[in-house]
């Protein structure tokens, strides 16, 4: 036979007493009508008078009773009315782009920001306009500016073969040349981006700029500023995903491109060699030497000047 233990009786009348707390109401009116129905069975000639008082006393502990219900269902629905506003507000912190709303985006997102983080593939867009218009923008401001560029790493072959057939397959039809893309142009465009960071460095000394060098290929690319985060593709008509700063997924990716630079090869501006206005073919081999990031052997001056003239004056390739 199984005892009862203290603890476990003290445990029921506590939850026996917090129950009547909460229904007092209910208790209160049951009790009064007890009370009543004992004392007129009891006593015959018990006053009318008593027993009306008792019966709308109840009936005022139920209408109590009813009106509390009343609240408790009428918070529920509020609680329940915000959960789904809240769920609506998530849903709704994603809105897409499509056309020239992504370049607007972009605009907008570059105005008065203190950092952009980029990654991506090679970074032909962000030559183009991001990195130039950001740098224009905190030389006028005399602000600081906070750069951090993830991009296919030029000395893995095997991430710019699989970068460069990704974008070959993918890019069929397209307004764009992207029929063209190579092992070899992948490289340079990546090259051409170290280079554009060194070059931008060296000429604002409140840019801080850190290259990140990755071993697999994207097939999106993020644009990160103090008010938003801008996910696009390659392929300038399919839809883009702009989400505001505040919302929990622009912090999710503020963690998420924090790891993949963690996980990549990065690149020590400071150790970078001085580039003149217009860097000459051995400027830039001793920059990316030193960098230790060499060019490839079959690499020829020409290619080299390829690579600059992609760095310094990259056209946009999605200009109308």
């Amino acid at each position: 036979m199984t005892r009862r233990t203290p603890q476990g009786a003290g445990r029921r009348l506590e939850d026996s007493i917090a129950w009547a707390v909460r229904n007092a109401d209910g208790v209160i009116a049951i009790a009064v009508a007890l009370t009543v129905a004992i004392m007129d069975v009891l006593n015959q000639d018990m006053d009318s008078g008593i027993v009306s008082g008792a019966t709308l006393l109840v009936l005022a502990a139920l209408v109590y009773g009813s009106l509390t219900e009343r609240r408790r269902r009428a918070a529920d629905i509020q609680d329940a009315t915000a959960g789904t506003s809240r769920a609506i507000e998530d849903l709704a912190m994603v809105r897409t782009l499509s056309g020239p709303e992504v370049a607007l985006a972009h605009e907008r997102a570059r105005r008065n920001t203190t950092r952009w983080v980029f990654k991506g593939g090679t970074g032909t867009y962000l030559r183009a306009v991001t990195l130039p218009e950001c740098v224009l923008e905190a030389q006028r401001q005399r602000r600081f500016l906070s750069v951090k560029i993830d991009i296919v790493n030029p000395a893995d072959d095997r991430v710019c073969a699989a970068y460069a057939r990704f974008r070959r397959t993918f890019g069929q039809d397209h307004v764009t040349d992207f029929a063209e893309w190579s092992t070899e142009r992948t490289r340079k465009e990546s090259y051409a981006t170290v280079v554009a960071a060194a070059w931008h460095r060296q000429r604002l000394d409140t840019l801080e700029i850190d290259i990140h060098l990755s071993s697999v290929a994207p097939a999106l690319r993020f644009d990160l500023s103090d008010t938003c985060l801008i996910i696009t593709q390659d392929d300038p008509r399919r839809v883009s995903l702009y989400v505001e700063r505040d919302r929990p997924l622009y912090d999710y990716y503020v963690t998420e491109l924090h790891q993949s630079r963690e996980q990549a090869v990065k690149l020590d501006l400071r150790e970078a060699v001085p580039l003149s206005d217009e860097p000459t073919v051995d400027e830039v081999r001793r920059l990316l030497d030193r960098l230790g990031l060499p060019l490839p052997a079959s690499f020829t001056d020409r290619d080299v000047g390829d690579i600059i003239d992609k760095a310094l004056r990259a056209e946009n390739p999605y200009r109308g």
